[in-house]
């Protein structure tokens, strides 16, 4: 198993984003959110919609996996909110040891 991994969520607006993001790094369950702006076409409720959107990307411990999970569902306006964790295989050293000095 990784010791790293990578956590995708979106949100409706910019200052959504920053306010999660801000949160998840002030509790210590990421080193690092990087924000940027995407466009979503997806069904919901049986009805194609298309919004702008910010993407998270969520640098992360894969042992607080669980915690962010459960952060971002109890912090965020979607009813159901986008939460997938991509395991990180490899990456530079210096960058992981980073994680685990950031991240509790």
């Amino acid at each position: 198993m990784s010791e790293y991994c990578m956590v995708l969520s979106t949100t409706g607006s910019k200052e959504e984003a920053k306010k999660l993001a801000e949160k998840l790094l002030s509790e210590k369950l990421a080193a690092c959110v990087q924000l940027t702006n995407i466009t979503s076409i997806y069904e919901w409720k049986n009805k194609i919609n298309c919004d702008d959107e910010q993407l998270l990307l969520i640098k992360t411990k894969d042992s607080l996996y669980k915690k962010v999970e459960q952060f971002i569902s109890n912090n965020h306006s979607y009813e159901v909110p986008e939460i997938i964790k991509i395991p990180v295989k490899s990456g530079l050293t210096s960058y992981l040891n980073w994680i685990d000095e950031i991240c509790d």
